[in-house]
């Protein structure tokens, strides 16, 4: 059960204030010569008491609003499903682009423009999940941390479509992905959502310790690759006999993934419509048990107690007029 805690406690020091309605009256005093000779009047003494009770409960509750009254905050542990994702998102010039590699014009949508949108409704509809916001492009940039902060996870996707440069460094843009897991929970499911539309070329010296931190951080791994007109893609051969890393990028990062030893996964897609419905499939592979606490906001009570301090008090006010209506300048002789 929450406990009842107080701002400023300092004013209930002055609680014995509310005594005072005991010792002296609000209403005029009215000499006569005696009371003995007038008859019991249970009404008068029961309004009497009444107005007392009143004045008690005007200091009291006016005091105790002072003190600034509250029952505090609870955490409460429950259970969903979701998981840690990590967003590493290509900011490269080319995701300024259509997926027709062409600047936008009109009613058309850039690449980063219709990744913005589906990512957004993709956290939308898992509120449990912890996530954190990476760009690259010459060098990583951490955009936020992985935390439940649903409102700054979509403030940072909102900026994913600011031009950005040529250069696609996607080895630093994993070494800092992996990084952000150091300080998350480690019995949560782990993911790095790579969304990107090319893949530049990992230096080997790299590749072994990108390896290691995969294997240590024990995360999954899904590559959206956004393939544009033209290009071709993970499961493409290049024209000539050239099989360098340079001629074909992304499908010699799609075999450096696979070499990996972590569950991964990559998805190829043209338009949109296959950006969402990949990430819907993401969606349902990811949905494990993830245990959280929703912290609940503390209930104030000063507003409750300024409230009947008013109430007593007009009650008073109301008694006040009444008297001075009622007696007159016949009842002051």
């Amino acid at each position: 059960m929450s406990a009842l805690g107080f701002d400023h406690i300092e004013a209930l020091f002055l609680a014995p204030l509310a005594l005072i309605p005991f010792l002296r009256s609000i209403l005029r005093d009215t000499a006569i010569p005696s009371l003995l000779s007038a008859p019991v009047d249970s009404l008068s003494a029961l309004v009497g008491n009444i107005l007392k009770l009143s004045g008690v409960i005007g200091i009291g509750a006016s005091l105790f609003g002072a003190a600034g009254p509250h029952i505090a905050g609870a955490e409460i542990e429950r259970f969903a499903e979701g998981a840690q994702i990590v967003m590493l998102i290509d900011r490269s010039g080319s995701m300024n682009e259509t997926f027709a590699g062409r600047t936008p014009s009109g009613g058309e949508e850039s690449k980063a423009s219709a990744a913005k949108r589906i990512l957004k409704r993709f956290v939308e509809a898992r509120p449990h999940d912890l996530v954190g916001v990476a760009v690259f492009s010459t060098a990583p940039m951490l955009v936020t941390p992985i935390s439940d902060h649903l409102d700054a996870t979509k403030a940072a996707i909102d900026a994913i479509d600011r031009p950005g440069l040529d250069y696609t460094n996607i080895a630093s843009g994993l070494a800092m992905a992996l990084s952000m897991f150091k300080t998350s929970e480690a019995d949560l499911s782990r993911v790095i959502l790579l969304l990107s539309d090319g893949a530049g070329v990992i230096d080997p010296k790299l590749r072994d310790d990108l390896k290691a931190e995969f294997h240590k951080t024990n995360v999954s791994l899904y590559w959206l690759f956004l393939r544009a007109e033209g290009s071709t893609g993970i499961y493409g051969q290049p024209d000539g006999d050239d099989e360098s890393p340079q001629a074909a990028p992304e499908r010699h990062l799609d075999l450096f993934f696979r070499s990996l030893g972590v569950p991964y996964r990559a998805f190829e897609v043209e338009s949109a419509e296959e950006t969402e419905k990949a990430l819907k499939q993401i969606d349902r592979l990811e949905r494990n048990p993830v245990r959280y606490v929703e912290k609940m906001p503390r209930t104030d009570l000063s507003a409750s107690a300024f409230a009947l301090a008013l109430a007593a008090t007009a009650l008073l006010v109301v008694a006040k007029f009444a008297e001075v209506g009622l007696g007159g300048e016949g009842g002051a002789r």
